[in-house]
């Protein structure tokens, strides 16, 4: 299957490492969740560098422990 071309407010489905998960010593994502693109650069080289955010429902348990991050 072809992936689309990446284009900002695209929603794809990814398995994205929660800051917790990453700091647990995972190396990927627990499991698949929508994600938005926020950020598409295409390269020099040609490769499309992207940068997405999952969207939740649930607010973090602390928001003042997840700034900057």
């Amino acid at each position: 299957m072809a992936f689309p071309t990446p284009q900002l407010g695209l929603v794809l489905s990814y398995a994205y490492l929660w800051h917790h998960e990453h700091q647990a010593g995972r190396e990927e994502g627990r499991k698949d969740r929508p994600c938005v693109i926020v950020l598409a650069v295409t390269r020099e080289d040609g490769q499309t560098m992207v940068t997405v955010l999952p969207i939740t429902h649930t607010p973090p348990a602390d928001p003042a422990s997840h700034r900057g991050q």
